[in-house]
């Protein structure tokens, strides 16, 4: 009997460090778009704290950075992402034709599923030399622009989008806002492959004289890298950016982590995980976070995609397709 019991006990025993091993391997992959990084480590942490509490289960968040639709089509050719959280809808249309996201992904969470927005504002070297206040500015002779490449990154077309849309909210037709882009992307000295590339290039190798962002990223540099090196302006107009996010159908179902994948995108809508969003400076959807932190949010007049474009593909059709306008203003500027 008493080997009996000891048999029990060893088992009992190697249940309980399998059961740790397995709870241990519960691995998500959450493949983002380039500037958020800072954002998305501290989220981690959170929800990985929440779900120990709530579930009772260990799991570890990775991620992966880089250009928002460089993003999407690797996940597209087979990185194993579990969730998407992307600057653009494009990028998870993209996957949804690919066949790895559900096509009603839009309709799985709120604000469809875009649980934060930004928009698209200038960081200028300190005191603003060559006094830089609209978009307008950006376009005159001997201004240098720094803006990331809109063919591979969700920034770069937001730049590029909202430039359009300023001159057609200012009474411009499409023929004035074309005339105008093409002048303001005459003065892009480099097209960096993603948005934290594009910093890098005006923070630390000092080119151009003004970076065009994301207004979390430039309210960050300036007050955690800028030692007062960089001003930040607000133009008059801009676009409002969504981020969307959705679960990676094919590969949670593949790895069996689909409960917790939902889970990661859900606590983004929560109180904690909105804080943490205002914290970095991107503008929540909880209306009671973001009035609580509004003071850091400058009002300014903001368009949508849908508003100007009609709708992503309408954009993504005429502007950024393969010989598309922005692809015939890159050759003639």
């Amino acid at each position: 009997m008493r080997f009996l019991r000891l048999v029990r006990t060893l088992l009992a025993g190697v249940a309980v460090l399998w059961l740790g091993a397995a709870q241990a391997e519960v691995t998500l992959l959450n493949v983002a778009y380039d500037v958020t990084r800072e954002l998305y480590k501290d989220i981690n942490a959170a929800f990985v704290e929440h779900w120990a509490k709530t579930a009772g289960e260990r799991v570890t968040v990775e991620q992966s950075h880089g250009g928002s639709s460089k993003q999407a089509l690797s996940v597209a050719s087979g990185l194993e992402a579990d969730v998407v959280t992307m600057n653009q809808v494009t990028d998870i249309d993209l996957l949804a034709r690919s066949g790895v996201v559900s096509e009603d992904w839009r309709k799985r969470l709120p604000h469809n599923s875009a649980p934060y927005t930004s928009t698209t504002i200038f960081l200028v070297r300190k005191g603003n030399p060559k006094n830089i206040r609209d978009w307008d500015d950006l376009a005159k002779p001997g201004v240098a622009v720094i803006v990331p490449n809109p063919k591979v990154t969700g920034n770069g077309r937001y730049t590029y989008l909202a430039a359009w849309g300023y001159a057609v909210k200012k009474g411009g037709d499409d023929a004035a806002a074309r005339e105008f882009v093409t002048r303001l992307f005459r003065n892009v000295p480099v097209l960096d492959g993603g948005g934290r590339g594009a910093t890098t290039t005006f923070t630390q190798r000092n080119m151009g004289d003004v970076l065009v962002t994301f207004e979390n990223e430039a309210v960050l540099i300036n007050r955690e890298l800028g030692a007062g090196q960089f001003d930040v302006v607000y133009p008059s107009i801009s676009v409002e950016a969504e981020a969307p996010v959705a679960v990676v159908d094919k590969v949670v179902d593949k790895k069996g982590t689909r409960k917790q994948a939902q889970a990661y995108l859900e606590f983004l809508y929560s109180p904690a995980a909105q804080e943490i969003i205002a914290r970095h400076f991107y503008r929540p959807r909880l209306e009671a976070v973001f009035w609580k932190h509004a003071g850091q949010f400058k009002p300014l007049q903001l368009f949508t995609v849908d508003e100007v474009f009609g709708s992503w593909a309408k954009a993504q059709q005429t502007h950024f397709a393969d010989g598309g306008v922005y692809d015939q203003i890159v050759v003639n500027r």
